[in-house]
């Protein structure tokens, strides 16, 4: 199937192994397994979903905001795993989400609510204290949006998660020094405090260009070592502190670019 969308060309494709694949121009989005949602293709959505699971017992309903919808695996998931769970999804591209929910029906009573809108002005009319976990997961072209990691867009986050609530950005980087990701450390330590990063050990060493995903919280984060190393392929679970070292925190007052991932890296 295919249809053009606000930001191009959206293909909704069968895999072999009866998967869905919906990519953009090309570009990877987002694999749904409509049989089984707890079946997470991607790796980086497994460790996504290692954090659900240790922010939340099975059957245990949450609030949750997604800013980046595409085809909404993540939202199947809580929605399957934690029945009876809020969730709000961010995504501007209203012609996507349509597609999308048309190719790849979202189950009856799923509580999935998704608003044409960007992250940074939706998650405006969110209202404080009211999330249990804040998943952000958008690119642009295979780039992360420079103004959903600055200490402007962290504040929004916190002012509306609940006190224990978590944040989990996925990231990409795999240049020399990892400077990126760094800065986007710093900026969420600066403004949680308590924080990890999940990621294999050739992306932190800047060895290879992968995801990386950041675990952020005002209170201490879950331990994730367990699930790390039970992954395929296993993950490293390093502190916040550790990898923001000197960097430091990201604004939205300098002009910066954030690394967009060679062409091939995420098929």
């Amino acid at each position: 199937m295919e249809r053009t969308v606000g930001s191009g060309t959206a293909t909704v494709e069968p895999a072999a192994d009866g998967t869905f694949v919906v990519r953009v121009d090309g570009s990877l989005q987002s694999q749904v397994d409509l049989a089984d949602p707890t079946h997470l293709s991607f790796e980086y959505m497994r460790r996504i979903g290692d954090v659900v699971d240790a922010v939340a017992a099975r059957k245990q309903p949450i609030s949750v905001l997604h800013v980046g919808g595409a085809g909404l695996s993540l939202a199947r998931y809580v929605a399957v795993t934690r029945p009876r769970s809020r969730q709000i999804v961010l995504e501007p591209d209203e012609d996507l989400t349509e597609f999308v929910r048309e190719a790849l029906p979202l189950p009856k009573r799923s509580g999935i609510k998704v608003r044409p809108e960007t992250g940074r002005a939706g998650i405006s009319g969110v209202y404080e204290d009211s999330v249990d976990l804040l998943i952000v997961d958008a690119f642009v072209r295979e780039a992360v949006p420079e103004n959903l990691v600055t200490r402007e867009f962290a504040a929004e986050c916190a002012r509306v998660l609940r006190p224990g609530g978590v944040l989990v950005q996925n990231l990409i980087d795999g240049s020399a020094g990892l400077a990126f990701v760094r800065r986007v450390a710093a900026t969420a330590r600066e403004t949680f405090g308590d924080g990890v990063v999940l990621a294999e050990r050739k992306v932190l060493r800047g060895k290879s260009f992968g995801n990386v995903v950041l675990v952020a919280s005002r209170q201490p984060v879950p331990d994730l070592t367990a699930a790390g190393r039970r992954a395929q392929p296993p993950y490293e679970v390093m502190p916040l502190p550790e990898l923001a070292g000197k960097a430091d925190p990201l604004t939205d007052g300098e002009t910066f670019v954030s690394p967009a991932a060679p062409s091939g890296t995420f098929g």
